[in-house]
């Protein structure tokens, strides 16, 4: 994520300091240390480590920092914009959280369907800001869907990230372990059926299985808050006035996909869909030209693409006079 952040900020002529996840320091330092072996003159690529509500706050609210850029929860991009306005109205990129609806109509191609939609979800065990974790299968293939893909997800292999076969590792904390088997308890609580999955993975680290939820309904937890974890939730729908109601029926709108041969017709939804990026028949397709960031309180601006440059310059007007006499 620091990457998006520290290419265009440096390719603009600033100076930085990164601030990186207390959970995730090690490769933020080894690229600082790779920066000072090319040559970078001190100064230039400065990196702290520490905690959010002590370095992070530091930061946000600091008078001589005049631009933060943070990925991370929509909670923390409050604060940091209440501490920007507080002290010296800093310029701020949020890229924060999502609750994205993946959307499968009834001509889809499903074998695809599934395949991309269990990659949009599980993908770095779940732990994504633009996860699909909201699958909305059209009503007529909903059960067919279910099936394949819930045999999809039981092929899964979670282990070591470290081996080459397995594709869905450990959470990053027991913090975030607990947060994500709550949000599960939630939803069979709350009357969901586990249709795979819904317990750790093993008995030591912190690993959970692949869960999936059907049976749901628009008031659950499980379909209306970010999770951050390997879980989705799979809803019907009837038709296009109705998904892109349920679609849009969250206070995100970072990500959206659409599954259908008709590429018509995907495209008429995608645009009606409150997300700053909808991918058609694929999903977490990304492209360094194209620009990334969300609508509503997934967060303000966006990176990638010339777009991101913006982000850390300013737009200052020169006029010159060369021979127009005084009025």
């Amino acid at each position: 994520m620091f990457a998006w952040k520290l290419a265009p900020a440096l390719a603009t002529g600033n100076t930085i300091v990164i601030k990186t996840s207390e959970f995730t320091p090690l490769s933020a330092l080894r690229v600082t240390a790779l920066f000072k072996e090319a040559g970078l003159p001190d100064g230039v690529v400065n990196l702290v480590t520490g905690y959010g509500n002590t370095v992070g706050a530091a930061i946000a609210s600091h008078m001589h920092i005049e631009k933060v850029a943070f990925t991370g929860s929509t909670l923390v991009g409050r604060s940091i914009m209440k501490a920007a306005a507080a002290s010296n109205l800093k310029n701020v990129t949020l890229e924060l959280g999502g609750k994205s609806p993946n959307i499968v109509f009834d001509d889809a191609d499903l074998d695809q369907a599934v395949r991309w939609s269990a990659f949009g979800i599980f993908f770095n065990h779940g732990q994504c800001c633009c996860a699909g974790s909201r699958v909305f299968v059209q009503a007529s293939v909903y059960d067919k869907f279910v099936e394949k893909f819930t045999a999809h997800v039981a092929k899964l292999k979670i282990g070591d990230p470290f081996k080459s076969d397995t594709f869905q590792g450990p959470q990053v904390s027991q913090i975030q372990f607990d947060r994500i088997m709550g949000y599960i308890e939630s939803g069979k609580s709350q009357g969901a059926k586990v249709a795979i999955g819904g317990e750790r993975h093993g008995s030591e680290g912190y690993f959970i299985q692949p869960t999936v939820f059907t049976d749901v309904k628009p008031d659950m937890k499980i379909i209306q808050e970010e999770i951050f974890g390997p879980v989705v939730a799979i809803a019907k729908f009837q038709d296009d006035d109705d998904i892109i109601r349920q679609a849009n029926d969250t206070v995100y709108g970072l990500a959206a996909a659409v599954f259908s041969r008709d590429v018509s017709r995907a495209l008429t939804v995608a645009h009606k869909l409150h997300a700053g990026t909808v991918w058609v028949n694929c999903y977490n397709k990304l492209n360094n030209q194209m620009p990334f960031g969300g609508f509503k309180q997934s967060g303000i601006g966006r990176e990638l693409g010339e777009y991101a440059l913006s982000n850390y310059t300013n737009v200052k007007a020169i006029h010159v006079n060369l021979s127009e006499p005084a009025p």
